[in-house]
Order: structure tokens, then C-alpha cells, then sequence
């Protein structure tokens, strides 16, 4: 026991928490995830920000302590993407304006309405997209990762409910609307779904960088 708080006295004063601690709990989730059969509800994401929430507070660490050993994870999100490409070599033989429209109608600040405009992009270049747009980084980032949850956690029974079973089909649409948590969750699934929901995301995030900038300028002005 004398050892193991040495261990984590040492652990909580260094940036290795931070990383030792996300490492630790998204090996032991997607653990259960694995043997559970992967259920969409026991998406190891999810259940990984949760788990790290509950550590935060029982442990009384403050974000920036813990995020200064997790950026090492953080950084490595802009390869994951690229790597998404991997599957499509393999086989190589609307969502903004919705959400902008609901939240005006709701009567969201404009500036909340701009983080909103991206949310179906991949969080690092929704937050360039929102500092661009005069939207709030952190905010789309937020909200891009709540779309990302979203579309993993229900698109399997949206999908068996509304008849869609080609797996190119429900690949493309949850790579569009949930960027790169629905498409890890469609490449866990098959591997086609998981190649066009690479395309989507590839797409989706050119697309909305060229074209949403440009749309808030012409509102704007």
C-alpha cells in the first residue's frame, strides 16, 4: 500500500498523470467494451470521459494538471485521422444547418451559434473553424465531441429502425454526421462501413473549412 501512494503521489505531481491515467482507463473500458461484444450504449469514448471526470474530482486534480500529460494523446488526434485513410487504400479497387437553425430559433447568442455551426466536424478543426467564424474553440470542441458521441451511441438502432443496411451507406452517413467517433465506431463494425466513413470525414472537414468561413462572411456582411 506505502508503494502504491508513493506511486501515485509521484504520478499526481508530474505530466505523467495525465497520460498514464487516459492510457489506463481506455485499455480497462474498451476491456469490458471487447467482452461485453461492443454494444453502441458501452462505447469505450464515452465511458472513458466519465471514468476521467469521476478521477478528477475524487482526486481533486485540476484540469490543467491532468491535461498536461494528456496533451501527448491530444496531439496525436490529427494522425488517428489521417490514419483513417488506411482502410480506403485498402480498398482502393446537412448537419450544420440544422443545428444553427435550432439554435437560433431557440435564441442562442450569435457567438454560441457559431460554435454550433461546425459540430460535425473533427473537434481540432472545429475549434480552427469556430476561431475563425467568431465562434468559441473550446465550446465547438465540446460540441463536436457530443455530436461524436451521439451518432455512435444511436446510429446503429437509427439506422435498423429506418431500414439501412448497406454498410457503405450507413458508413458514409455516420462518418458525416459524428467526424471520427462515428467512424472509429464503423470501422469496429466493418471495415467497408468504416472505409466510406473515412471518405465523409475527409470530406466533411474540407468542405466545412472552405465553405463555412465563407457563408459567415457573406451573413455577416
Amino acid at each position: 500500500m506505502a508503494e502504491f501512494v508513493e506511486l501515485w503521489v509521484y504520478l499526481s505531481s508530474t505530466p505523467l498523470f495525465g497520460l498514464s491515467a487516459t492510457l489506463a482507463v481506455y485499455v480497462l473500458v474498451h476491456a469490458v467494451y471487447d467482452r461485453l461484444g461492443r454494444p453502441p450504449w458501452a462505447n469505450p469514448v464515452l465511458w472513458s470521459v466519465v471514468a476521467l471526470a469521476a478521477l478528477l474530482l475524487a482526486t481533486r486534480t485540476p484540469y490543467p494538471t491532468y491535461f498536461a500529460g494528456a496533451q501527448f494523446v491530444h496531439v496525436l488526434l490529427g494522425p488517428a485521422v489521417v490514419a483513417l485513410a488506411w482502410p480506403l487504400w485498402l480498398r482502393r479497387a446537412a448537419a450544420a444547418g440544422s443545428a444553427v437553425a435550432l439554435g437560433w430559433a431557440l435564441g442562442l447568442p450569435p457567438e454560441v451559434l457559431r460554435s454550433l455551426a461546425p459540430k460535425s466536424v473533427t473537434a481540432p478543426v472545429a475549434m480552427g473553424i469556430a476561431e475563425r467564424i467568431g465562434g468559441v474553440p473550446a465550446l465547438a470542441a465540446v460540441m463536436a465531441v457530443l455530436t461524436g458521441m451521439v451518432g455512435a451511441l444511436s446510429a446503429k438502432y437509427l439506422f435498423d429502425r429506418l431500414g439501412v443496411g448497406a454498410w457503405a451507406v450507413r458508413g458514409f452517413a455516420l462518418g458525416t454526421a459524428s467526424h471520427g467517433i462515428g467512424a472509429a465506431r464503423a470501422l469496429q463494425v466493418d471495415p467497408d462501413a468504416g472505409a466510406y466513413a473515412g471518405i465523409a470525414l475527409g470530406l466533411q472537414v474540407l468542405l466545412a473549412s472552405l465553405l463555412m468561413p465563407l457563408v459567415a462572411r457573406w451573413i455577416a456582411g
